[in-house]
Order: C-alpha cells, then sequence, then structure tokens
C-alpha cells in the first residue's frame, strides 16, 4: 500500500473525483431551461428530480456506503461508486421521459454516495494530525468548485454541443479515471488501526451506541447540521433578492454564483488551514474555532436580511453566508473523526450525510417555502425576508453545540490536534 505513503496525490486524486462528482450532481442545474423543455417536465417533476430523488438516494446509500467503506478497500469503493455515476450519469444523456430520468438521477446519486464516507476516512488515516483540517478542508472545496464549474460548462461547452453531449462526455471521463484508481489494493485488518467495520445492521448499532456514549460527538454533528440550514436557504435566495429587494435575476445569478464559487473556496481553505494552526491555542480546540467562526458570521449574516440592498453590510453578509458553512467542513469533520474509532468512520461520516440532506436540504427546504406561502396568504409583507432570517438564526443556533462540545473537550487532555482521539479497544 504504498501509495499511502503519498497523502498530497491521495488529496489531488480524491479532490480531482470530488470535483468531477460535484460537476455531474449541479449540471442538472446548468442545463434545466433546456431539460425541462426537451423532456417537457412540470415544475413539479423538476423540483422532484433535482430534490428528492437526490435527497432519498444520496442520503440513505451515504449510510450503507459508509458501512462498506469500513468493511473492504476504500479506493475500490470509490472506483465502483464512479463507474456507477458515471455510467449514469451518461445515460442522463440518453433519457428521453421523465421516469427515464429519475431513473439515471437516482443511480448518480447512489454512485456518489460512496466517495464522502470513504474519502474522508482515507484523508484522515494518510495525514499527520495537525494537517488533517486542512486536508479535509481541501477536498470539500470540491462543492463550490464543482458547482460554479457545472454552469460555465453548461454555458460554455453545453451551449455548443447540447446537454445529451455534455453529459455523455463527463460520463466518459468518470470511467477513464475509474480504471486506474480500480487496482489501488487496500487489505483491511492488516494493522490494528485498520480494524474492519461490522456488517450494517450491527455497524449501525455500534455507532448509535458511540454517539449514545460520546455526546461530544453528537454534539458536533448537531452543530455541523444546524449550521448546513444556510445552504437551505440559498436554494430560495435568488427568489427573495428579485421579489424584496429588487434586483434583476440574471445578474443578481451571476453574483450569487461568483461569491460561491470565491467565498465557498477561501471557506474550505481558510477554515481547514486555520482550524489546524490555532486549535492548538484554544480550550476545546476545534469546536471553540467552529463556535468564533459562527459567531464572527452572526453579525453580518443578519445584518444581510435587514440592511438597504447594495449596502456594504449587505454583501458582507452574502459573503459571510458563502464562507460559513464550508469553513466549517476541516473542522467538524475531523473532531468527528478523531473521537471516532477507526472502524466506524466511514460509517459515521455517512450517516452525517443523510442527516445533512434530510434536515438540511428536505425539511429545511420544504419548511422555508411551506412558511413563506402560509406568510403570503396571511397578507405579511416580506415574508421570504422574515422566514430566510428564522433560517439564518438555526444556523447561527449551531454556536451553542460547539460551544457545548468545546466544554466537554476543555474537561479532557487535548491531543496536539487540539480535539481528542478515540480510545480505541
Amino acid at each position: 500500500m504504498n501509495w499511502k505513503n503519498r497523502p498530497g496525490a491521495v488529496l489531488a486524486t480524491l479532490l480531482t473525483i470530488h470535483l468531477l462528482g460535484q460537476i455531474d450532481r449541479n449540471m442538472l442545474l446548468g442545463f434545466s431551461p433546456q431539460i425541462t423543455r426537451d423532456l417537457a417536465l412540470s415544475n413539479a417533476q423538476y423540483g422532484f428530480l433535482v430534490g428528492a430523488v437526490w435527497v432519498l438516494s444520496y442520503g440513505v446509500m451515504s449510510v450503507l456506503m459508509g458501512t462498506l467503506a469500513d468493511r473492504f478497500s476504500r479506493p475500490r469503493l470509490i472506483a465502483v461508486g464512479l463507474i456507477i455515476w458515471s455510467v449514469c450519469t451518461a445515460a442522463s444523456g440518453t433519457a428521453h421521459t421523465f421516469g427515464q430520468m429519475v431513473a439515471a438521477r437516482f443511480l448518480v446519486a447512489s454512485g456518489e454516495a460512496a466517495l464522502i464516507p470513504a474519502a474522508v476516512a482515507l484523508l484522515y488515516e494518510v495525514f499527520a494530525p495537525q494537517r488533517r483540517s486542512a486536508a479535509i478542508g481541501l477536498f470539500f472545496m470540491g462543492i463550490p468548485v464543482g458547482i460554479g464549474c457545472s454552469f460555465l460548462l453548461a454555458g460554455s461547452f453545453g451551449a455548443e454541443h447540447g446537454w445529451r453531449t455534455t453529459f455523455l462526455v463527463l460520463g466518459a471521463i468518470g470511467m477513464t479515471i475509474a480504471i486506474p484508481l480500480s487496482l489501488l489494493r487496500e487489505r483491511r485488518g492488516e494493522q490494528p488501526q485498520d480494524a474492519r467495520g461490522e456488517p450494517f445492521v450491527a455497524q449501525v448499532g455500534a455507532v448509535v451506541a458511540l454517539l449514545r456514549g460520546n455526546p461530544t460527538i453528537a454534539l458536533t454533528i448537531v452543530g455541523f447540521v444546524l449550521v448546513h440550514m444556510v445552504v437551505a436557504g440559498l436554494s430560495f435566495s435568488q427568489l427573495w433578492l428579485v421579489r424584496e429587494r429588487g434586483f434583476d435575476g440574471a445578474s443578481i445569478a451571476r453574483t450569487i454564483g461568483l461569491l460561491q464559487i470565491v467565498f465557498g473556496t477561501l471557506g474550505s481553505l481558510a477554515g481547514g488551514a486555520l482550524g489546524d494552526r490555532y486549535a492548538r491555542r484554544l480550550p476545546g480546540g476545534l469546536a471553540t474555532f467552529m463556535l468564533i467562526l459562527v459567531l464572527l458570521a452572526a453579525p453580518l449574516m443578519i445584518a444581510y436580511r435587514l440592511t438597504p440592498a447594495g449596502s456594504p453590510l449587505f454583501y458582507a453578509g452574502m459573503c459571510a453566508g458563502s464562507f460559513l458553512p464550508l469553513a466549517l467542513y476541516g473542522p467538524a469533520i475531523t473532531v468527528i473523526q478523531s473521537l471516532t474509532p477507526p472502524q466506524m468512520r466511514s460509517t459515521i461520516t455517512g450517516c452525517c450525510m443523510l442527516l445533512i440532506n434530510i434536515f438540511a436540504a428536505a425539511i429545511g427546504s420544504f419548511a422555508i417555502g411551506s412558511v413563506s406561502d402560509a406568510l403570503v396568504r396571511a397578507g405579511v409583507s416580506a415574508p421570504l425576508t422574515k422566514v430566510l432570517l428564522g433560517a439564518d438564526i438555526v444556523a447561527i443556533a449551531s454556536a451553542l453545540f460547539f460551544l457545548m462540545a468545546a466544554r466537554r473537550l476543555c474537561r479532557k487532555t487535548p491531543t496536539p490536534q487540539g480535539v481528542n482521539e478515540a480510545v480505541l479497544p
């Protein structure tokens, strides 16, 4: 397993795959006008396609793929997932009915669910403690860059060759990358720290028992999930900015996309790197660092909803909302991984992805839409402003859980990276 001795190459490979996965995932958004026209999709069908189909498949499969990653070769599991989602990305380009597109996108999500649980555990293993948060943060840089690239590809290559050809080309690229990746071998269980996980039911039960016995992990996960209410609010940002702040739809869409790429990427880089640098100096380590990030962003996020459109505070708040969620990925996942035994690390990451998809992507988005509709019917002025401010406050409430996690970590002896390593049997 000499490839594990080259952590930089491992990170570069996983980041490339993550970037491709995010492009494949979000390309449907970049081509939404063309696809809805060509397949004669209603708004409800399109919403189901980009929302419920993905949440149901990706969220549930993340847990299953996590248990498999804790038992078998992680590079080969990622390769299998990459083949599945690449084949189905190409199949998306051949779909001619709503049902065919649903089936293709469902399997794209199922394949992509193999990546993050396995990749996070690998990065945690191959990087030294003082570099883990930065490495994981760099890996999650694939989210904002992938989202931006999907729109850029749709507007450039896709504009010339069409959405069907674009999907076919992306599928071919993924299958090409999967071939050498599948050749990497990883024998689990050769060393004590590489202990294999249990079968699915027993593994999930072990994770539940771990959460009950270690409230610090549970508190960190709750805070991490809550902060994703910012992401749920992002789905309604363009509607809010056009309807209640008077922006032009096309111009503000470009602004949102640019800020997501710039400040989402900056968040991924800065959150991980600064977490590694300063967490060792803070009581409570990375949990305290995350608390500070939320408290610094909170006033700007609130000002974004209340100040006049176009003011400096308005744009500062927009940038803070793009920065904060990505800045927490490296520190939050490092804390969770540090307190979890090796044989459960992929599974618990899969559980985090499931919770984020259920509570933020599904329930959060539905709640924002439903409550704003109710306020409209009641004749309340600026309904989206009020609901999105409420969603931001829920995200800011994550600070309470990071505070409780930090206080628990302060009672124990910190490791050099500012969190406690799991006590292994």
